[in-house]
């Protein structure tokens, strides 16, 4: 006999508490529109979000940007990024060089009017609905983004010292930003930020340790004590710096990356006592590539691996992104509430 239906935010909230809901939660941090309007033709992302039944709508602070040569934008923290036609922009360029560069930096200002426009109207449609999902960072993707990438990583073996300011400056934004998102109804974020490749992470483990590890708690101590919850999203096979990515206190890790290697069920038989799980149907191979039904068994296999006693979120292995076939999400949706009830 099955627990009581519960709205998204009460199966989310309890599954990210490692207690059993009525059923496996499921939802996705970006759904391509291609995919949308195969399906719904017309409809919205939010709109899609309550047809496919997901219990999560994730949004962003609102930040301007502008346009400039060859195709180039550039947002208010000054990165420079390439319109790739796709949902996400590539970065290419930022503002910063030096420690000089660092002193004269001035970050968005957290308090500008009209930067939580759009997390005040989704908590007004969907609050006791959905759950409400923020996207926010922790220590890598802001600072990697304000020089060249290759720049950055010679910084950070190098210049470690610049490379600490420009993490403690987006630790310092990102606080602040929560603390704002938390005063209009926010429960629960997510950080974005990638630490790795397929072969392991982009840092060396001990580099991580001294420069990125005790931004890393302090980012985490601060969002859990507004009274977040804490789910982290990074690609690619994290294993060597693990411990300090769970050590650092957050509440779910996202997503157990099948291509670089990660295993959800021995994750889940390792860790599942102390962090949520999230993943991990691959969206690079099996829904964009393989059949209905292979799609069902992975579905079916992740479910297996992972759902026992709670503590488990089911979903695409990244993103719905414009690749995914729309018959291969349909069917994921339909096997995780299918068979992924308590």
């Amino acid at each position: 006999m099955g627990t009581k239906e519960l709205s998204g935010e009460e199966r989310l909230l309890r599954t990210l508490q490692l207690k059993q809901a009525d059923r496996v939660p499921h939802f996705e941090w970006y759904i391509d529109k291609k995919v949308i309007n195969a399906i719904s033709p017309g409809k919205s992302y939010e709109e899609f979000c309550y047809l496919a039944d997901n219990d999560a709508i994730c949004v962003d602070c609102n930040y301007d940007k502008k346009f400039i040569e060859g195709g180039l934008i550039q947002d208010e923290w000054g990165m420079i990024k390439k319109d790739t036609g796709e949902a996400h922009t590539y970065p290419v360029d930022g503002p910063i060089r030096t420690m000089k560069d660092m002193e004269n930096y001035t970050p968005p200002d957290p308090h500008k009017p009209g930067r939580y426009e759009s997390i005040e109207k989704a908590v007004k449609k969907h609050e006791g609905k959905k759950a409400i999902v923020l996207h926010l960072n922790d220590v890598f993707s802001i600072p990697s983004r304000m020089m060249p990438f290759e720049t950055f990583l010679i910084k950070a073996f190098e210049e470690p010292e610049v490379v600490k300011a420009l993490i403690k400056m987006s630790v310092d934004v990102n606080l602040q930003l929560a603390e704002e998102a938390v005063k209009r109804g926010i429960k629960i974020i997510y950080t974005g930020d990638d630490y790795a490749y397929n072969s392991g992470p982009i840092i060396s483990p001990s580099i991580f340790r001294d420069i990125f590890y005790p931004e890393l708690k302090r980012v985490v101590k601060g969002y859990k004590e507004l009274g977040l919850y804490v789910i982290k999203h990074t690609d690619g096979n994290i294993m060597p710096i693990l411990d300090m990515v769970i050590d650092s206190g957050f509440d779910c890790l996202d997503p157990i990356d099948p291509i670089a290697g990660m295993n959800l069920k021995q994750m889940k038989k390792d860790y599942g006592d102390r962090i949520c799980l999230k993943g991990n149907v691959d969206c690079a191979d099996t829904l964009s590539f393989k059949s209905r039904e292979e799609t069902i068994e992975e579905t079916k296999r992740c479910l297996d691996d992972a759902m026992a006693g709670g503590g488990y979120i089911l979903s695409s292995s990244n993103s719905i992104h414009s690749a995914v076939k729309p018959e291969n999400y349909l069917a994921m949706v339909e096997t995780v509430k299918k068979f992924g009830v308590y």
